[in-house]
């Protein structure tokens, strides 16, 4: 029997073994897992009580009544239920600024990588350094330039800043150097396809993670937004989430009147809900894009 039949006489695939842990290695698995999932089992438990039981009672276990219904009542009646204004205005907010944000960064990106002009690593550098610049410093600049433009109070002084991301163009880069050949652009141009067409009907289904990893990021970022549109807006009905939310607890605290902890903790828990669905849906997308970008940058 030669070698090549020893090599084909032996079983191509072996049965995978489940990894064995250590007991050190279960301890602080489990310590992990404890740490992640404490904070969200207090909140559910903080939810069904009243201000009340939250001082009273033991805070990770649930008290008798239960007051879940009357805070949820409370949260979407309070002030003309300008709660759910605030988070309509945080979906208008996050869904604008990802969708703007992809399609700026997928544009610049194709740009850096399509063509060839002078200055071109100079720019990207440039560019790439902003990154390191705290978004608070550019705060005080973003609103005199809103200010300027009179876009002051309006929903543009929230999702103008959002759709330049320095990141967003690095990403989409290493995506269109990655993933789109030189040869298909020559091909369809050799055909005579415009660069619009190419960009769209040939390069984007091919860029599809780095989409969805951009758009992701830059949902999270501009729900999560706190410092600007406390600064740009100052009317309660163009308020997102976050800063409504601190706006009822500042006063309600500061009033006189009976503060809303419980009813805060469980808006904060619906705020959370649209970024687990978009991860969800979307995750599969985004651990791919993120993977491409390590290997290819």
């Amino acid at each position: 029997m030669t070698i090549s039949q020893t090599t084909q006489a032996r079983p191509t695939s072996r049965r995978l073994r489940p990894p064995r842990f250590t007991a050190l290695q279960l301890l602080a698995l489990g310590l992990f897992a404890l740490y992640s999932l404490l904070p969200l089992w207090w909140v559910l438990v903080t939810i069904s009580k009243d201000n009340g039981q939250l001082f009273s009672t033991f805070g990770l276990w649930f008290a008798a009544p239960g007051h879940l219904a009357e805070n949820w009542h409370t949260l979407v009646t309070r002030d003309d239920g300008i709660f759910l204004r605030w988070l309509l205005n945080s979906v208008l907010y996050a869904g604008a600024s990802a969708i703007g944000s992809m399609f700026v960064s997928a544009a610049a990106g194709y740009a850096f990588s399509a063509y060839d002009f002078r200055g071109k690593n100079a720019l990207f550098a440039l560019i790439l350094a902003t990154i390191m610049v705290p978004g608070t410093a550019l705060v005080l600049p973003l609103f005199l330039m809103m200010q300027k433009l009179a876009l002051l109070n309006t929903y543009w002084a929230v999702i103008l800043p959002a759709l330049v991301n320095p990141f967003g163009l690095y990403l989409m880069r290493l995506f269109w150097d990655a993933g789109f050949p030189r040869e298909l652009m020559e091909a369809a141009r050799i055909d005579g396809a415009g660069d619009w067409t190419i960009f769209r009907q040939l390069g984007l289904p091919l860029v599809r993670g780095g989409l969805v990893t951009v758009g992701l990021f830059a949902f999270v970022g501009a729900w999560n937004n706190f410092f600007l549109p406390l600064v740009v807006v100052n009317r309660s009905e163009l308020f997102p989430l976050t800063l409504g939310l601190s706006i009822w607890n500042q006063t309600s605290s500061s009033s006189g009147q009976e503060p809303l902890y419980t009813v805060i903790v469980l808006g904060a828990l619906v705020s959370i809900l649209p970024l687990l669905l978009a991860f969800l849906t979307l995750g599969r997308y985004w651990q791919g894009g993120l993977a491409t970008g390590a290997v290819k940058g």
